[in-house]
C-alpha cells in the first residue's frame, strides 16, 4: 500500500487545494472559486486533509461564521520524508524546516506584515523576517488601527535574542505609496479593508489569533504569545526560501 501522505496528496483535487494553501490562508469560499469545484466536494476533500495532519482550519476573526484553512508545511515536509524512505533509504530527507537564504539574486526583496494593531504579530513577523534573513531581505510592519507595543511581544522576542522595545507602532497609511514584493496580513479584519499598493505586491494571508485576547492579563496570554511568535518564526522562514526561489526562477527566465 502508498504511504498516506501519497494517498492524501495524490489526488488531483487535493493537491491543487494543497497548492493553493501553500501560497497563502484561504477561506472556503476563495478555494471553491480558484479550483473551480461545488463547495461540497471542496469541504469533504479538505476534511480530509485535516484528518491526515496536512491542513488545519480556524475560525475567522472578521466573520465567525468563515473559516480560514492553513497547510502545515513542517507537517508536509516530514510526510514527504517518510514517504522518501519507504521507497528506498537514500531518499529520506531531513524534515527539520529548511535554513533561510543567505543571500537573494537581484535586489534586495522587501516584505510588509499589516495587522490590526501593530502591537504585537506584525511587529513579531517584521523582527523575524530581519533576523532571519540578516540583511538579504528587508521587512516592515503597520496596523490600521495602530496601538502600543505589547510587553509580551517584546518579551518572547526577547528570549529569541531580538530586542523590539524601541520599536514605533505605525499606521498602514504610511506605507501605501512604498514598493513591496510581498505583503503579509495577519489578521482576518485587516485582510479585507487592505489597501492596493503601487506594483501589485504578492498578497499573503496569514490567518492569526490576536494572542492578547488570550488571557485577562499579561501573564495569562504570555502562552499565547509563545505560539504566535513560534508559528511566525515557522512560516517566516519557509516565505524567505519562498521569495528566494521566485527570484531565481524571475532571473533564469529573464535570460536570453
Amino acid at each position: 500500500m502508498a504511504p498516506e501522505f501519497l494517498q492524501l496528496a495524490g489526488h488531483p483535487l487535493r493537491w491543487r487545494l494543497l497548492q493553493e494553501l501553500a501560497q497563502s490562508d484561504r477561506a472556503v469560499r476563495e478555494l471553491t472559486a480558484r479550483v473551480d469545484e461545488p463547495q461540497s466536494l471542496v469541504s469533504y476533500h479538505l476534511r480530509l486533509l485535516r484528518d491526515g495532519g496536512l491542513v488545519r482550519a480556524r475560525r475567522s476573526s472578521a466573520d465567525g461564521r468563515d473559516s480560514y484553512y492553513a497547510i502545515d508545511l513542517t507537517a508536509c515536509r516530514a510526510r514527504l520524508a517518510d514517504t522518501g524512505a519507504a521507497l528506498h533509504p537514500a531518499l529520506w530527507l531531513a524534515p527539520a524546516p529548511p535554513p533561510p537564504p543567505a543571500r537573494f539574486p537581484g535586489s534586495k526583496p522587501r516584505v510588509l506584515f499589516v495587522c490590526t494593531g501593530n502591537s504585537a504579530r506584525s511587529q513579531m513577523a517584521e523582527a523575524l523576517l530581519d533576523h532571519l534573513a540578516d540583511g538579504a531581505a528587508g521587512a516592515a510592519s503597520a496596523g490600521s488601527h495602530p496601538k502600543p507595543l505589547h510587553p509580551n511581544a517584546v518579551k518572547v522576542m526577547r528570549k529569541r535574542g531580538i530586542d523590539i522595545s524601541g520599536n514605533r507602532t505605525k499606521h498602514l497609511d504610511e506605507f501605501t505609496r512604498e514598493r513591496f514584493d510581498t505583503v503579509v496580513t495577519l489578521c482576518d479584519k485587516v485582510r479585507e479593508i487592505c489597501p492596493e499598493f503601487p506594483a501589485h505586491p504578492e498578497l499573503v494571508h496569514w490567518s492569526m489569533a490576536d494572542p492578547s485576547l488570550a488571557g485577562p492579563t499579561n501573564r495569562a496570554s504570555y502562552p499565547a504569545f509563545e505560539q504566535t511568535a513560534a508559528e511566525i518564526e515557522t512560516r517566516v522562514t519557509y516565505l524567505l526560501r519562498a521569495l528566494r526561489a521566485r527570484r531565481t526562477t524571475r532571473r533564469s527566465h529573464a535570460r536570453p
